[in-house]
């Protein structure tokens, strides 16, 4: 009996292995990394934060009020020690004055607690601009605004500023890696497959777009677009800017790529049968560099949200009203500002977030599909 049990055994387990199809092979080796489960989590995060941008701001983003308040924290306790519902206190103007600038100093009013709840009401918005709602994932019960992470000198929120600038910083990251990869897949595939003068004088061009310095003509070239241009225009034209430099990378990696596979056997089978040359490239050689090209991708991203947000420091990657990363950092120009409101670099720590979240999965990623 155990003679006629364990040949069934193998051959199931033999049909279960021939079974399991590439991408389900690369989906487990990529759970037993725990950097890259860590960066798939955050990046699954911060799309989710910024879908819903309005459903997680607990302020509208274009109020203002006290400029430059300090963050409201939460408190599990009242002003006797007590455990009460998590609150927090508003800040008020106390009765002691400050013995250098002789202006009331500005506390915690415990007085008049605000209570904060899950799902309150708040500011009106449209849910996936669609659906009407004033719900919002976390705030005052009673719809008070409440600052976790403080105000700018404007006096408006930093949390909800940083959740909607969101929005740009990855929008123009996305849309710039992925235009590089269409461009930089496509010319290297084209450039290594064909060879011969073709392939140098595409390598030549290559040669010359990376040749650029870089920041020096990114400044040169968004100055050119004058102040008073509308926003998308500006928009429109960074993101040009960033594609036209960002290509040749993609391309020469994806050269070096399809130069190998063009000499596997069964490319060469393809071309002794008269497959045409497109059918060759996306059919044959496209699928087998699909791999490098997500790894890519993935490690792309992090680079391009970086130059964003130091562009838009300097002030020529997005101008207001539009918010971006890059452009609440303006108001840390200062020392001093730094110093006495440490609160406004708090678009830094999403910045590192994203960049090591695109980071980990990508490594994790280049583990999974080439283990080797």
């Amino acid at each position: 009996m155990t003679a006629d049990v364990r040949p069934a055994m193998v051959e199931t387990a033999t049909e279960i292995h021939h079974s399991e199809t590439y991408q389900a092979l690369v989906w487990r080796r990529l759970k037993r990394s725990w950097t890259g489960m860590t960066g798939l989590v955050l990046v699954c995060l911060l799309m989710l934060m910024t879908i819903f941008a309005e459903f997680f701001s607990p302020v509208d983003p274009k109020l203002t009020g006290v400029a430059f308040a300090a963050p409201q924290t939460v408190s599990l306790t009242d002003q006797d020690g007590s455990l009460v519902w998590p609150r927090t206190y508003k800040l008020g103007e106390g009765t002691e004055l400050d013995p250098i600038t002789f202006q009331p100093i500005i506390g915690p009013d415990y007085a008049n607690p605000v209570d904060l709840g899950f799902f309150v009401k708040g500011f009106s918005y449209k849910l996936l601009g669609l659906i009407p709602t004033d719900r919002h994932f976390f705030g005052g019960l009673d719809g008070t605004p409440v600052n976790f992470l403080g105000t700018d000198k404007f006096g408006r929120d930093v949390l909800s500023r940083i959740l909607h600038g969101s929005r740009v910083s990855l929008m123009i990251a996305l849309t710039v890696v992925f235009i590089v990869t269409i461009i930089g897949t496509t010319v290297g595939m084209v450039s290594g497959y064909f060879g011969g003068r073709f392939d140098t004088w595409m390598q030549r061009f290559v040669e010359l777009v990376l040749a650029f310095p870089q920041l020096p003509l990114y400044l040169a070239l968004t100055s050119l677009i004058p102040v008073t241009a509308p926003t998308h225009v500006f928009l429109a034209f960074v993101i040009f800017v960033m594609s036209a430099l960002g290509w040749a990378q993609m391309s020469r990696e994806v050269r070096g790529k399809t130069l190998a596979l063009a000499r596997i056997e069964y490319v060469r089978a393809a071309m002794a049968i008269g497959a045409t040359d497109r059918r060759i490239i996306f059919q044959h050689i496209f699928p087998n560099v699909m791999s490098h090209v997500i790894v890519s991708v993935t490690l792309a991203i992090p680079s391009v949200v970086l130059l964003e947000s130091f562009l838009g420091f300097l002030g020529f990657a997005v101008k207001p009203p539009l918010m971006s990363w890059g452009l609440m950092l303006q108001d840390t120009a200062t020392y001093s500002v730094i110093g006495s409101y440490p609160w406004i670099l708090s678009p830094v720590a999403f910045v590192l977030i994203t960049v090591f979240a695109f980071n980990a999965l990508g490594d994790g990623l280049r583990d999974a599909i080439d283990p080797y």
